[in-house]
């Protein structure tokens, strides 16, 4: 093969990593917010689909005239860990409310290609008054326009709507502020990753114990439970009796996707399953392929696995990071627990405190009565999500990735003249 060859498909190879970490930071990408993001996948899409239906099972869909892409990333079970944020300043999770706000307008939306933020309010209060388990939404209240637009805020950020004249946060003072929407119906549709279309399943929960609804009520104990269940089913995989095919198939797309979605996982939290299928010659030729080919560095230790992404592109967060006092907080406090062994919840508020003592002028949120016990518990959250530390009744451990931080005492630190 000629050089020419060569680094046309060392080019080829790059761009598809690239685009592979772009959608797995960014599942929903597109051409109005980054166009070189989007030209590339759909440059490479039909490699891309190959990719993630392969290695995770999930489905890419690319639309090169309406402009985005949209990796349907799927779940077995729900994750607290990266829940919707609010666009505001505050950056703040989404509660209940919110959720609820945001699945009522995106159905409302379906309606009509056009609609103001007025008529679109009028058409949620009707839509939760025939909901007997939604609370009434009451658009006169200004926490609940304020829940209202942070729904369509983020529907704004998705694309899934446009806001042709005025701003949607003028509806948080004034419940007759004028803004008019333009709505793409066909990515509000996108916007729900779910293998089994809800319609579908509210049909088959009607039919009550008859049929499909026995089996769907009784296999999770209750209507609620039951529906979020069966959006979930993925029937490539079979259903109470699988073949060794199926078996091996949900082996490697749950393990794949675990490697992808979590900062790290640890062998002793797979299923037997999973287990041996990363044991496995095949298991572990393949966890190597899809780490090369996605431009990820793969680290297997005793304890478990881990991709590092060294640009940082596939993430939404990183650690270590200076953005947040909690991440520099947790970054301090690792290398007591670490040192330490696992060490009580109230020393790591006294260390915590201690941190706000010797740097007075740091954290100033934190600088107030209680604050170490509350810098110490959202610095805790933050190594709980990177897989870093446990927390069990009174007592918090690191856990094995933690060692990546130890600092190595070993090593005197000389100070130069300047």
């Amino acid at each position: 093969m000629s050089t020419l060859a060569n680094q046309l498909v060392r080019a080829e190879k790059e761009e598809i990593a690239r685009a592979i970490k772009t959608l797995l930071g960014r599942p929903l990408v597109s051409l109005h917010d980054d166009p070189a993001a989007f030209d590339l996948i759909r440059k490479r899409r039909q490699p891309l689909i190959q990719w993630f239906d392969y290695f995770c099972g999930w489905r890419l869909v690319v639309e090169p005239r309406q402009g985005y892409a949209r990796l349907v990333k799927v779940r077995s079970e729900a994750s607290p860990t990266r829940p919707a944020r609010r666009r505001r300043t505050t950056r703040a999770p989404f509660d209940r409310r919110r959720y609820t706000l945001l699945c009522l307008c995106a159905a409302e939306l379906l309606t009509s290609p056009v609609t103001t933020i007025g008529m679109l309010a009028q058409r949620v209060v009707q839509a939760a008054a025939v909901e007997a388990e939604v609370p009434a939404f009451d658009p006169v209240r200004a926490d609940e326009r304020a829940a209202f637009v942070d729904a369509l805020k983020l529907l704004e950020h998705y694309g899934a709507v446009t806001a042709m004249d005025g701003a949607t946060d003028s509806y948080l003072v004034d419940e007759d502020a004028k803004v008019l929407y333009r709505v793409d119906t066909t990515r509000v549709i996108r916007l729900l990753a779910a293998p089994v279309p809800p319609s579908r399943v509210a049909a088959a929960t009607a039919m009550g114990e008859e049929g499909a609804g026995a089996h769907v009520l009784g296999a999770h104990g209750g209507v609620g439970p039951a529906l979020l269940g069966a959006l979930a089913v993925e029937t490539r995989y079979g259903a109470d009796e699988p073949t060794e095919t199926q078996r091996n198939l949900w082996a490697r797309h749950s393990l794949i996707r675990r490697l992808l979605d979590e900062p790290v996982v640890y062998r002793d939290e797979l299923t037997p399953a999973q287990s041996a299928y990363a044991a496995s010659l095949t298991g572990r030729q393949i966890i190597r392929r899809a780490a090369e080919e996605a431009g990820f560095v793969l680290e297997e230790r005793a304890e478990g696995f881990l991709l590092i992404d060294t640009d940082a592109t596939a993430t939404d967060t990183k650690f270590p990071d200076d953005g947040s006092h909690a991440k520099v907080a947790a970054l301090l406090l690792l290398d007591l627990l670490v040192s330490a062994g696992p060490v009580t919840a109230a020393r790591l508020d006294a260390e915590a405190g201690e941190l706000l003592r010797r740097f007075p002028q740091w954290a100033k949120a934190y600088q107030s009565d209680g604050g170490g016990p509350r810098l110490a518990a959202d610095a805790l959250e933050v190594l709980t999500q990177f897989g870093l530390a446990h927390r069990g009744g009174d007592r918090v451990a690191a856990l094995p990735a933690a060692a990546r931080y130890r600092v190595d005492r070993s090593t005197d630190l000389v100070e130069e003249d300047a």
